[in-house]
């Protein structure tokens, strides 16, 4: 019990460090989207999606290798740390050379003409983060997560700290000082380049906390040993590349299937706008996933396991619809969290908050084959929604846009619960209830139906409406799940 008090305590650490700085990004959306124009806010959330999928390959799955092979029996944790981080040093190297070299030549290969300090800042930030992961991971190791937190809210707040100090003061200051050496890589008016520039900064900053880490490691590289690791790292690899690909690939595939006559980075840039709308949800599911897992994992020998995941899939499924409710029916007051020019685009909330809810019963199913040691079917179910992601944004993005890829995230998420749902009934059968389930997603896209079609435009008549609705979703969820005070007690001490 004490250990997993312990590993609860560290999950809660490394858990909320994710979902500070997702907050924190969260509250700057109204500074950017009044601040940037569509174009370059699109050109911006390009460009992070591109640093996301190469991410991937250049930390080349190092964390878990580090951790499979430092705990080896026999194993030597610091010989294994200096090899990977020699490794990932000269990686990260290469990467940071070419930006810097190619960086005009990328840059106008992409359409960014004139902007190569997008591209060498974009390769310095892949650099430094693939360099550091391995670092951060040895801290995890170490399980010193205190440490390893204060590190990543200082990373944190630094990179809030840049984007105040760029988005509020360097215009101004530019303007009084046209001749400033900074303008050699800033623009004098907001753009994406700030964002970019206040998270190399923060990875700097990062860099700079490790310096001592980097001064007591004893370096000794073993090429007999990196053959080792990469032989066991290039599945994680394969593993990982699906998943970040489905999340960024309808944002890569914006410049080649955008409506004719319109421009991808407009689109994009509005998109990605609206989908931060959708982040209650997204906070929601990430919180319940640090939580849930090691809970998950704790029951694996349990006598009533598989009872306990029916259970935790149906209220958590209870809860996320609410939160879609809250959103979508308020949906008049939450727009106004982004700028009057992104809004027009605010039709992708709904369908993006209903697409989070399937990605959050995805993680519940995926437990089946984690608990059980069958994890060498997740790379078939998450290769099944991208190759659907693809088709559906390459075939109705032409003529749809921002709403093919919302709907290309509703419709793989729903493809990978099937494949899931099929290998699970299969493999390691969990009775969970789709019949409950599906009743409750359906009701509450009815309740929003209905909501959209007795709209007004009196924004107060709207407001009592929502309310009602929500009210007659929390009536039946009691009705259905025979929820009375003394229960519900129940529950929140389970």
């Amino acid at each position: 019990m004490g250990n997993l008090k312990k590993l609860a305590g560290e999950t809660a650490i490394y858990g909320m460090t994710t979902i500070v700085a997702r907050i924190i990004n969260f509250f700057f959306v109204p500074l950017y989207t009044r601040t940037i124009s569509t174009d370059a806010f699109g050109i911006y959330s390009e460009i992070i999606s591109y640093i996301a999928v190469l991410q991937v390959l250049f930390v080349f799955g190092m964390e878990t290798t580090y951790f499979r092979f430092a705990s080896r029996e026999g194993g030597n944790p610091n010989k294994v740390f200096s090899t990977i981080l020699i490794f990932l040093a000269s990686t990260s190297l290469a990467v940071l050379v070419a930006g810097i070299v190619f960086a005009a030549d990328i840059a106008n290969m992409f359409g960014y003409y004139g902007r190569g300090e997008l591209i060498w800042c974009s390769a310095a930030i892949l650099a430094i983060d693939s360099f550091t992961a391995v670092i951060f991971a040895r801290l995890r190791y170490m399980q010193k997560a205190l440490k390893f937190g204060i590190f990543k809210i200082i990373k944190i707040l630094s990179e809030t700290g840049l984007n105040l100090l760029l988005f509020l003061v360097f215009p101004k200051y530019a303007a009084n000082n046209p001749d400033t050496f900074l303008l050699k890589f800033l623009s004098p008016q907001p753009d994406g380049g700030y964002i970019l520039f206040a998270i190399l900064g923060s990875c700097i900053i990062s860099l700079v906390l490790f310096l001592p880490v980097l001064v007591r490691t004893k370096f000794s590289f073993s090429p007999t040993l990196l053959r080792q690791l990469l032989l066991y790292a290039v599945p994680i690899v394969l593993s990982q590349l699906p998943g970040v690909l489905n999340d960024v690939t309808d944002r890569i595939l914006f410049r080649f299937f955008s409506p004719d006559g319109q421009s991808s980075a407009d689109l994009l840039g509005i998109f990605n706008a609206n989908v931060k709308l959708a982040v209650f949800m997204t906070l929601f599911v990430q919180m319940f996933r640090f939580a849930a897992e090691p809970f998950f994992f704790s029951q694996s020998n349990k006598s009533d396991q598989k009872k306990v995941y029916v259970d935790v899939m149906n209220y958590f499924v209870i809860f996320c619809v609410f939160i879609f409710l809250v959103v979508a029916l308020y949906l008049d007051i939450f727009k106004l969290f982004i700028g009057s020019s992104y809004r027009v685009g605010v039709g992708v909330v709904p369908i993006m908050l209903v697409a989070n809810i399937l990605l959050g019963i995805n993680f519940n199913l995926s437990m089946w084959y984690k608990v059980s040691g069958q994890t060498k079917f997740a790379i078939n179910i998450t290769l099944s929604g991208l190759i659907l992601t693809i088709l559906i944004n390459a075939v109705f993005m032409p003529y749809f846009g921002y709403y093919a890829a919302a709907c290309g995230h509703l419709f793989s998420y729903l493809t990978m619960i099937i494949v899931s749902w099929y290998l699970c009934k299969k493999h390691y059968h969990i009775p969970y209830n789709w019949q409950k389930i599906g009743m409750y997603i359906m009701f509450g896209i009815v309740l929003f139906a209905i909501s959209y079609i007795t709209k007004s435009q009196s924004q107060v008549l709207n407001f009592m409406i929502s309310t009602f609705l929500i009210l007659v979703y929390l009536a039946f969820v009691a009705k259905i799940e025979k929820l009375n005070l003394q229960t519900i007690k129940n529950i929140i001490k389970k």
